[in-house]
């Protein structure tokens, strides 16, 4: 059986084109008939939902500082299966990491995976200096595959000849393909960095503008040659088993809001609940007059909140039905906007809106990052949703922040490293609620996905007895 075509697409750095490099490539791709698998490096959840648009199929993370590197092997193999090739989308340069030494980077992923790396370069302003940045990536790691390079903001045709022959004179990597520079983008951005495509007007254009550019600037069939160069992928990382539940409890139901206010939800942690004995059912914050009677638990997830406020406060009945579901005791594990939307109020600029006043929290957005990177935490309340001491890694991408809080409180979560939502703690705890602003990654907390269908039955029981 022959190896699965793949390539990584990585940059010198930020906001140089990997999303829309990636996306015209998976949808030209696709335009061809290849049913294309998806990956986004890194704990991004905007990246990812564009990528799986335009794959039209999930888009699955693989996060080597959050993950077992056994279980992120077993993932990308899981997921490929049945599938013509992969674009696995990296995040920031080829080489950052957490350190110096770029530990959890892009090349590192492509390494562990054996995938050749498509490496985008920004030509601005430079022509030789071009060629020496591409030599000093293939001989900052020789192990890292440069399966080729992705020449960005060509300003000439010369401009381009020049840059073409010293790469060719200077490493002899390949150059299969060099866009000029675009006026306009079809991405805008807000804070936290692309627009989620659940809120473009126009996706599947921007889509589709991204395949035109591809077909027309990119050499596919020979980028498609490099992806089928990578060898077979050995699993010979120890360990780091993908759980399997293979739950035959009784199966509960566990609401998801999923809309325009809420909608970063990793693909595995729906699929770790479905596995340990839960059926989703999804909710709409915005228009749904109120929970249903139902439910067993309900999970919230990240989001915008800020930006769908005043909507989100002017569903009263839902903001009521979740308040009065929290007090009987209905699980709910929530994070970030989920956080935020549990609380009492949030001000945005000089307007405060309601929220459901579930928790007795207010919050402010502010113009900053409030907290932005992972997070190591570590449970210290047994019994809520995660038992005491299991370390948690995830991540935080904030700009809003806890008002000072009005007496005593527990947190579910020692912070080892991160904010939080006090600088000391996450996961804010009233009787079967955690909500934090730590995203936690089901690969990562495999804990997390059975104990929340666990507590769904005890609920279930606890109503029918």
């Amino acid at each position: 059986m022959p190896a699965l075509p793949r390539l990584a697409v990585g940059a010198m750095r930020g906001g140089l084109g990997k999303t829309t490099f990636s996306l015209g490539i998976i949808a030209a791709w696709r335009k061809q008939g290849r049913r294309v698998a998806v990956f986004k490096k890194g704990p991004d959840f905007i990246d990812a939902g564009w990528l799986g648009l335009a794959a039209k199929r999930p888009c699955y993370n693989l996060d080597l500082f959050m993950m077992d590197p056994g279980r992120v092997v077993r993932s990308f193999n899981e997921h490929t299966a049945g599938v013509d090739g992969a674009v696995i989308e990296g995040n920031r340069g080829l080489f950052d990491g957490v350190d110096e030494s770029g530990s959890y980077s892009t090349a590192r992923l492509a390494r562990m995976l054996d995938s050749p790396v498509m490496l985008i370069v920004d030509c601005t302003k430079s022509t030789g200096t071009v060629a020496a940045v591409v030599l000093g990536c293939r001989q900052y790691d020789p192990a890292v595959r440069l399966g080729g390079v992705l020449l960005n903001n060509i300003a000439s045709q010369r401009h381009e000849m020049v840059i073409r022959k010293a790469i060719a004179q200077s490493s002899g990597i390949p150059v299969l393909g060099a866009v000029p520079r675009q006026k306009g983008d079809a991405f805008p951005e807000r804070h936290m960095g692309l627009t989620p495509f659940h809120e473009h007007p126009e996706a599947e254009q921007a889509i589709e503008a991204c395949a035109r550019l591809a077909g027309q600037y990119l050499d596919l069939d020979a980028i498609w040659n490099a992806a089928a160069s990578a060898p077979d992928i050995l699993d010979r990382e120890p360990g780091g088993e993908t759980p399997k539940s293979g739950d035959s409890g009784e199966r509960v139901t566990i609401g998801v809001i999923r809309d325009t206010a809420f909608q970063f939800y990793y693909p595995d942690n729906l699929e770790a609940l479905e596995q340990s004995g839960a059926v989703i059912r999804e909710l709409n914050a915005l228009r749904d007059p109120g929970l249903p009677e139902n439910l067993d638990a309900l999970y919230i997830g990240g989001g915008f909140p800020e930006t769908q406020a005043a909507e989100l406060a002017a569903n009263a009945g839902f903001c009521h039905s979740i308040r009065k579901a929290v007090e009987r005791g209905l699980p709910v594990y929530a994070e970030c906007g989920g956080l935020i939307y549990l609380g009492r109020s949030l001000t945005v600029g000089n307007q405060r809106f309601s929220m459901t006043g579930a928790l007795p929290l207010d919050f402010v957005l502010e113009k900053k990052p409030q907290a932005h990177g992972y997070t190591v935490l570590e449970a210290g309340d047994a019994g809520v949703f995660i038992d005491k001491d299991v370390v948690v890694r995830g991540h935080e991408f904030h700009y809003s922040r806890v008002d000072p809080i009005e007496g005593p409180y527990r947190l579910a979560y020692k912070v080892r490293r991160g904010v939080g939502i006090d600088g000391r703690g996450d996961g804010f705890i009233l009787n079967n609620v955690v909500a934090a602003y730590t995203h936690i990654h089901a690969l990562a907390t495999p804990e997390w996905a059975p104990s929340v269908v666990q507590k769904a039955r005890a609920y279930r029981g606890r109503k029918t007895d």
